[in-house]
């Protein structure tokens, strides 16, 4: 769906992704996998071009590469984006935040007007998938965090994407929170056939729910395969800060799998 072509990304001197190429099929439901400064954040916003690349291209299925306006625009109405600090007009209530994944279909003078009634009920129906239709009237500055990133998943899901890109969307939640987050998003996704591309840190989150994980290190790939072919030492060295090395033994020990990986995803579905 999504072809990486030798993309690169620098950022003064300090270069933050090396020269990247990398497939990203349709319906795949991919996590990125690494420490922080990894480049986890700069390869997946350079999906949307968030971040434009210093060298290469990015070509998108059905719209060729994006390097112009036009082409960048259509790509962006079909990507949804899932923040980690949510991204969410707090004063507004949760409907209203879900209608702001419409606007791309609408012209700037239209939006400054009430959506039809139409987009109004597809609204409501994204938040019923999401849990929250008994929230859609209640602002979002009284949810609860996990309750707040569920209306992130509903806004993106309002844009009817091929796409979703999700920048370390259960980072700041408990441990149940982010697992019953990450759950909802991943059926949504299988039952839309919806492609996914999502930075994480929870590595037994990533073995669970991904088809496929993609390692960063120092902003290279070092690691694409399925959660089965990963081992807890690989896992570990992701995490490693040193630029080379066998990871120490107290590095190691923080990455624990509570499962057998092999059979996590089995679990998952």
């Amino acid at each position: 769906m999504i072809h990486l072509h030798k993309v690169s990304v620098q950022f003064g001197n300090l270069v933050a992704l090396h020269p990247t190429t990398l497939d990203f099929c349709q319906g795949q439901f991919t996590v990125l996998l690494g420490a922080s400064g990894a480049g986890k954040s700069t390869l997946l916003r350079c999906l949307n071009l968030m971040h434009t690349p210093h060298a290469g291209e990015v070509r998108v299925d059905g719209h060729g590469p994006l390097q112009d306006r036009k082409t960048l625009q259509m790509h962006r109405r079909q990507t949804g984006m899932i923040f980690q600090q949510h991204q969410l007009i707090g004063r507004l209530p949760a409907l209203q935040n879900v209608l702001m994944g419409r606007l791309g279909y609408h012209s700037t003078l239209r939006s400054l007007f009430p959506l039809p009634r139409a987009e109004q009920e597809f609204a409501l129906q994204c938040l019923e998938r999401v849990g929250l239709l008994d929230k859609a009237l209640t602002r979002v500055d009284q949810l609860s965090g996990g309750q707040q990133q569920r209306v992130g998943i509903a806004r993106a899901l309002a844009q009817r994407p091929r796409l979703i890109l999700a920048d370390e969307p259960v980072a700041s939640l408990d441990p149940v929170s982010a697992d019953k987050v990450l759950s909802l998003l991943h059926r949504i996704c299988k039952e839309d056939g919806i492609s996914a591309v999502i930075s994480l840190h929870q590595v037994e989150l990533a073995c669970k729910y991904a088809d496929r994980i993609v390692g960063l290190a120092h902003g290279r790939l070092v690691f694409d395969a399925t959660p089965d072919a990963l081992t807890p030492a690989q896992a570990a060295a992701l995490y490693e800060h040193k630029a080379a090395g066998t990871p120490p033994a107290d590095v190691a020990a923080t990455v624990r799998f509570p499962f057998p990986i092999a059979t996590a995803k089995k679990e998952a579905l």
